[in-house]
């Protein structure tokens, strides 16, 4: 419990309480009322929605915290957000948005009158109007709550790099028990106090989720108390439910929790101590439904499950129903709240921040606004020598690694850029980041330990969730970032992709939202080079589900080489508002283009490699494209065989690098228009595609064209194993040998010259198999392979 004392003047008491209800008065009639919005005539069925949508029972504690936060920010001038983690609590936002007044500002037709409140109202879950959710058409959200599980994470990525920063974090009961939300507790060890601003999560412990209680309410006060006390923060207790006591609680609770982070903050930036402070948090035990309807149709509603959603049913069914919603909304006293022109009566309006420290006008929460350029290296300083195609590379992750070390070092004193990644920079081959700087880490250091350091721009923890998050919330608040991921495992943060994609979609479209960096995801370790780890390491679907989201949003890079690699990753740091999924290598691998031919073809993001085709100015006998670096890889092994055994054959190596190229101009903005496409890939000739990833994204990004009959895929079809690297490409059909064979099965004029072709690879395979189970490696051909220019 706090042992700080303050109290309310019973003046400032009754304001502050008055201003709640008003709070839960709008939050009523959103769920509601279709008409007669300040109850100035009896209440009639007309005046309800035939809809009613939303989520009472999180609610009324929502706008008993921010009324309260209100005054905190008031007192000690405070720059503070609120993240809604019980997201589906929207008309707490919502309503708390519009009596500070910012709603109004960004939406000058939601007035602040009569008028206003009934399209408040009105609008909310309803038809062309806004979700029931904290939502990105919320002025002050950064955290939409349509899935539960990230608040606190979001809030940790917003304080990164902002010293001055207060996130207050009201996380619910429910999504306490996400296993996002769970492991993001642990957030506190990787916070900065001096350089990094301060996250207050408020637990609000109602009891209940949907329809069952929650876990953390129903275990004992002493269990809770070490649960969080072992995360290593100092829980503040306050619990009740009479209005009275439990102001001047929450009140106490406040000034405690702000008064110790402002003493961990000064000692630590007075001292520099590095030493992990203890941070407070709330704990508000209150009930669910909270002021609402006791008892519906002889059932408990307040304090239970009931209370979650919609606790008063359509009276239209429910006769009886219309009197308790009337005299529900009546218990507010909304005559004393606003004038006779539905504006909130100047005394309360002024409890109320000004400016940009209202919470739905701090522009932290339009990250946009605060978002500065990154200061850039030159890539192609970074670039490869490759003094012809096929010269042997270090691994095109590790050429990356320097260009990032210096994207980190240039913008170090704008603190606005980091790096995030599941343990993973080191294997992922970005080991030059460490040369300028350190995984921020606030717990113990031992000896033995490498790159720890109270402060840093790589960001480390084994939870792809809280890399993710972080890493949202750093964008969202108006700053750069690159999440470094082992390809099969960005699959477990596929719904967070899928909330933030969203987000960007429907941002796009709202004029006071500014555009925030782009959310970059670096994928190495990818499933053709994780033959040590196995079948369970090996899953390329990350880009089937990042196609799903709208094309205005989403972007995908298959670099073949690292110049390549780095013209994309230069693009996707300097790029605004999508999702960019660039899959490399880290492993040594052939590198194909010269940096300035890495330039151009980025830059058209799909092109024919002359150097590799011999087609010339005549229609080609075969399309050989390859997407990703293994595929390139053994589509090039593949056009060196073929040009050896039969060099007749008219032979056009098409490569990709932007597979959103690949779709109709119509269907994305980066896509071809047909004849572009048809010059490339023809309208009448074999096309034999090696494909990074399963096979069928290809077919469904090219239906529309023209040869689509004639586009035969090659790609991940779900074989692995522990085994050679060659072998992963065997198992799936991708390798040079099958596509030889795949190719003169499709060119019937090799004939027997392309049957003795087809049984020598045969032959071959039987030999690769034999070898590699006798050696523990690929066969020496394989391992020495060089591409060969031929005349």
């Amino acid at each position: 419990m706090s042992t700080h004392h303050t109290s309310l003047l019973p003046t400032q008491f009754a304001r502050m309480d008055a201003y709640w209800r008003a709070a839960n008065y709008l939050s009523v009639g959103q769920i509601y009322l279709y008409d007669n919005p300040l109850l100035k005539r009896p209440l009639v069925l007309a005046d309800i929605k035939h809809m009613l949508l939303g989520h009472w029972g999180t609610t009324p504690g929502q706008n008993f915290i921010y009324v309260h936060l209100n005054r905190v920010i008031q007192q000690y001038d405070l720059d503070m957000i609120y993240v809604s983690g019980p997201g589906h609590g929207g008309p707490a936002v919502v309503a708390n948005t519009y009596l500070e007044g910012t709603y109004s500002e960004v939406y000058p037709d939601i007035s602040r009158n009569e008028a206003g409140l009934q399209k408040l109202f009105r609008q909310f879950s309803f038809p062309g109007g806004i979700p029931s959710h904290a939502s990105p058409e919320c002025p002050g959200s950064i955290h939409e709550g349509g899935e539960l599980g990230y608040s606190l994470s979001h809030s940790f990525g917003a304080v990164f790099d902002n010293p001055e920063l207060i996130v207050a974090c009201v996380v619910g009961d429910g999504e306490a028990e996400t296993g996002p939300l769970a492991t993001a507790w642990h957030s506190n060890k990787f916070l900065d106090p001096v350089t990094d601003g301060a996250v207050l999560p408020i637990l609000h412990l109602n009891g209940y989720k949907i329809a069952n209680p929650t876990v953390l309410a129903r275990i004992t006060h002493v269990e809770l108390e070490q649960f969080f006390r072992g995360c290593g923060w100092t829980p503040i207790f306050v619990e009740g439910h009479e209005p009275t006591l439990m102001h001047e609680a929450m009140a106490t609770a406040l000034d405690d929790a702000i008064e110790q982070i402002r003493k961990i903050q000064n000692d630590a930036r007075a001292t520099g101590k590095a030493e992990r402070p203890r941070w407070p948090m709330i704990v508000l035990k209150s009930p669910k439904g909270w002021t609402g309807p006791k008892e519906v149709d002889g059932l408990q509603i307040k304090g239970t499950f009931r209370a979650h959603q919609v606790p008063i049913t359509d009276p239209r069914t429910h006769p009886g129903h219309l009197a308790l919603i009337d005299t529900w909304l009546k218990s507010y006293r909304a005559e004393e709240l606003f004038d006779d022109q539905g504006r909130l009566m100047p005394e309360l309006a002024e409890l109320a921040p000004v400016g940009t420290r209202r919470m739905g006008a701090n522009p932290h929460a339009n990250g946009g606004l605060l978002l500065r350029d990154l200061h850039m290296p030159d890539y192609r300083n970074y670039a490869c020598e490759v003094p012809v195609p096929g010269a042997p590379g270090i691994g095109d992750t590790h050429v990356l690694g320097p260009f990032l070390r210096d994207v980190a070092k240039f913008n170090d004193a704008q603190r606005n850029f980091r790096v995030f990644g599941p343990d993973e920079t080191l294997s992922n081959g970005l080991a030059a980041l460490f040369e300028v700087t350190q995984r921020q880490w606030d717990a113990e250091t031992l000896p033995n330990d490498e790159f720890l350091a109270p402060t840093g721009r790589v960001m480390e923890m084994l939870s792809e969730h809280q890399c993710e998050g972080w890493l949202e919330g750093y964008l969202l608040t108006g700053r750069h970032g690159v999440f470094n991921c082992y390809e099969a495992f960005i699959h477990i943060i596929d719904s967070m992709f899928n909330q933030h994609a969203k987000w960007l979609k429907v941002t796009s479209h709202i004029p006071w939202r500014r555009k925030i960096a782009s959310l970059n995801y670096l994928l190495a370790s990818h499933v053709w080079r994780q033959d040590h780890n196995g079948f369970t390491h090996q899953d390329p679907g990350f880009i089937d589900h990042v196609v799903n989201k709208k094309a205005e949003v989403v972007r995908v890079y298959l670099p073949p080489d690292a110049n390549c690699l780095l013209s994309v990753m230069d693009h996707c740091l300097r790029s605004r508002h999508y999702v960019n999924v660039v899959v490399a290598g880290k492993h040594p691998a052939p590198q194909w283009l010269t940096m300035e031919q890495a330039v151009k073809h980025c830059a058209q993001g799909i092109g024919i490699w002359e150097w590799a085709s011999n087609d010339g100015d005549t229609a080609p006998d075969v399309v050989m494209a390859c997407c990703g670096d293994v595929p390139t890889l053994e589509t090039l092994a593949a056009v060196s065989i073929l040009r050896e055994h039969l060099p007749d054959l008219k032979i056009r190596v098409v490569n990709v690098v932007d597979l959103m190229r690949l779709q109709p101009h119509t269907e994305h903005p980066h896509g071809l228009v047909d004849a572009d496409f048809d010059a490339l890939f023809t309208t009448d000739k074999p096309v034999i595609f090696a494909f990074h990833a399963y096979p069928w994204l290809i077919h469904r990004l090219t239906y529309r064209r023209h040869n689509h009959n004639n586009i035969h895929v090659r790609g991940y079809k779900e074989e692995g194993t522990i085994t050679t690297p060659f072998d992963m490409t065997v198992l799936n059909d991708l390798d040079r040998f099958h596509l030889v064979m795949d190719t003169v099965d499709r060119l019937p004029q090799t004939g027997d010259a392309g049957l003795a072709l087809k049984r020598r690879l045969e032959d071959k395979l039987i030999e690769h198999g034999q070898y590699i189970r006798l050696h523990g490696q690929d066969m020496p051909e394989i391992r020495n392979w060089r591409w060969v220019v031929k005349a």
